[in-house]
């Protein structure tokens, strides 16, 4: 049975951290943004019937044309302003979805190496078991410290590096944002949002090279991914 799904790309962020000019979103990677290689990721998608674009008020007007026109991205539907942080702009976002739309994406505009057979795959998961995700084992050692003082060395066997996308029931997820807004509980990570619930949330096993930029470091490694595969 098939269901209607909407990808929210969320890339509505300051880029404070990464620094600069330009947004870490339109940060160019071998002549292209980082955000158009996330959405053709999305595009390519057969699971994925249409796409929602979380970004700055200021980026929408050269955005609207951009996409579609010279990106060729024909799936994306809706081209939002961004909140105040990320849950904001999710929030936006889940209010302007079609009344049938039944699963949702949710992806880092950032994260621009996400195959589309992943996103598949956690579409299908999705619509089994309510909620999935999609993660990797942590490579180093991790330690809880409490003022600088290590207190407990993790298992790093049952420990995930939490990715996106986060595939969800519309339903599930849009009671998720209503009780977190209730209870004034935020947080960066859609899942926990609906972990807040009492939901089970399902973890299939991801990628290294699915990276999120933050970084100028990271244009470099996504530089290497890219004239890697393409030497392949």
């Amino acid at each position: 049975m098939s269901h209607k799904v909407t990808a929210i790309i969320v890339a509505a962020g300051s880029g404070k951290r990464f620094g600069g000019q330009v947004k870490k979103q339109f940060m160019e990677i071998n002549g292209k943004p980082v955000l158009r290689y996330t959405l053709e990721r999305f595009q390519t998608c057969d699971k994925i019937d249409d796409i929602s674009v979380v970004v700055p008020q200021e980026s929408i007007q050269w955005l609207t044309p951009e996409i579609p026109d010279r990106w060729g991205i024909s799936k994306v539907k809706n081209i939002i302003s961004g909140g105040t942080d990320r849950q904001d702009s999710v929030w936006a976002a889940l209010k302007e979805l079609d009344d049938d739309v039944e699963i949702v994406a949710v992806h880092d505009g950032v994260r621009p190496f996400i195959a589309s057979a992943m996103i598949a795959k956690l579409v299908d998961a999705a619509g089994k078991y309510g909620a999935a995700l999609v993660g990797v084992k942590p490579k180093d050692t991790i330690k809880l410290t409490r003022e600088a003082v290590v207190i407990e060395t993790l298992d790093r066997r049952s420990l995930v590096s939490v990715q996106t996308p986060q595939v969800f029931t519309r339903e599930l997820l849009v009671k998720a944002y209503q009780k977190a807004r209730l209870d004034e509980y935020k947080s960066t990570d859609d899942s926990a949002l609906v972990e807040n619930l009492g939901e089970k949330v399902v973890v299939l096993e991801g990628s290294y090279q699915n990276i999120k930029i933050t970084s100028p470091e990271d244009i470099l490694i996504a530089e290497a991914f890219l004239n890697r595969n393409a030497n392949k």
